[in-house]
């Protein structure tokens, strides 16, 4: 791990690596929760499209990122609450415009070559710069406080939307407010996972974590443990292997969640038993 630590590249990659693995699981646990699981992959799709318009414009590819995130985000929850599209078919329309928009763009761009592309895609540990390092940080500080501020009120709603409408909460705000997270976490995420693959670290860890536990508070932090393994221990195999990160970050989440599935099954037949006793 030393020897990793000498090199500026990995340096900065390292510390977007544990912002990541912080940032993706603590809001994957309440998407989850809600049953929305592929909402980051239908915002990772639409996120391509602002990589695309950020090469055609000249402008940086994460801001635009941001912005397209956040609307693509907040017109697929308006769809979802006002329309009669159900949440399935409406993340399919998300998932279809999203990648044929980034497709479009990116064909009508000179800025943007298949290598530059292939880096949002499935992540690159040399595409981590310092103005990449502060976006990150400033979004993932953003969402883990929205995390720790609205924590509990997000859970409700996640729980029983109709309960939280009888509670007196802000439903439409709470609702939007995962979306726009979610889009932020997707930005975070894509210089070190990959946009096809940050859905990924926003459900494995949070899969692997109710295997093991089942308050929502430890689920949530194991999640964050998960994660935080996950993208660090990935990230560091590239380092000797050149593999995409992404690849390797995910791989290793799933053999957590495996781990975590045997641990669990082995736990539970053991109470069972001396249940029975």
């Amino acid at each position: 791990m030393l020897e990793l630590l000498q090199f500026p590249i990995m340096q900065r990659a390292l510390i977007a690596a544990l912002l990541v693995g912080l940032a993706a699981p603590a809001v994957g646990t309440f998407i989850v929760q809600r049953r929305l699981a592929l909402l980051g992959d239908g915002i990772g799709h639409v996120a391509l499209t602002g990589v695309a318009l950020g090469f055609l414009t000249g402008t940086a590819p994460v801001l635009t990122a941001v912005v397209v995130a956040i609307l693509g985000a907040v017109a697929i929850e308006l769809v979802r609450e006002r329309g009669r599209t159900g949440g399935d078919v409406a993340l399919a329309l998300l998932f279809y415009g999203g990648i044929a928009g980034g497709v479009l763009l990116i064909g009508l761009s000179d800025n943007g070559s298949n290598a530059t592309l292939m880096s949002y895609l499935f992540g690159s540990i040399s595409s981590v710069t310092t103005q990449d390092l502060w976006i990150i940080g400033a979004l993932s500080a953003g969402v883990l406080a929205v995390v720790a501020i609205f924590g509990r009120e997000l859970f409700v709603l996640c729980q029983d939307e109709e309960v939280a409408k009888a509670s007196g909460l802000p439903v439409r705000f709470l609702s939007l407010l995962i979306a726009v997270t979610a889009a932020l976490t997707v930005v975070v995420a894509m210089r070190v996972v990959g946009l096809l693959l940050v859905s990924a670290l926003m459900v494995v860890p949070v899969a692997a974590s109710q295997q093991l536990t089942r308050g929502f508070r430890t689920t949530l932090a194991l999640a964050m443990a998960f994660g935080v393994v996950a993208t660090v221990g990935g990230l560091s195999y590239t380092f000797y292997v050149n593999v995409a990160p992404g690849a390797a970050i995910v791989l290793l989440a799933l053999a957590g969640f495996a781990l975590a599935l045997g641990v669990g099954t082995f736990v539970r037949r053991s109470r069972t038993r001396e249940s029975t006793r």
